[in-house]
Formats: C-alpha cells, structure tokens, sequence
C-alpha cells in the first residue's frame, strides 16, 4: 500500500476519532470504539513513517494530502 494513502487516511481516523472520545466522556461511557479507531489510525501513522524512504517531515503533510487527493481526481 502506498506509504501516502496510509498517512492520510491515518490522519483523518485520528482526527474522526477525537470527538467520538470527547462525546463518549462526555456521556460517561468507555470510549471503546473510539479507542479502537485512534490505535488503527496510529498504526497506519507509524506504518507509513517506516515504509516512506527518509520518513515525512511537517512540510511534507499537506503536499501529502494533495498528491492522495490528486490521485484520486
């Protein structure tokens, strides 16, 4: 799988699973399904540092998401 699409998608789990933590304190419940989703999306995030040749730096995150966009377009 293309190192690029693994960080994207990484990102936007991790990012999707911060409100489902938020509501689940909120209501008192075990953020269960919103634990499971930030783990995955940290091991994609992990993943796709090891597979990319030289890692990513910061800069390199939103041309990231341009070229997965583009790919897609």
């Amino acid at each position: 799988m293309n190192p690029d699409l693994l960080l994207v998608i990484g990102i936007v789990l991790a990012v999707l699973s911060v409100p489902s933590m938020l509501s689940a304190f909120a209501d008192r419940r075990t953020p269960r399904v919103a634990a499971l989703v930030a783990i995955i999306a940290g091991c994609m995030i992990v993943w796709a540092f090891r597979e990319q040749p030289g890692g990513y730096t910061i800069k390199e995150i939103p041309e990231v998401f341009v070229r997965v966009a583009a790919e897609f377009i």
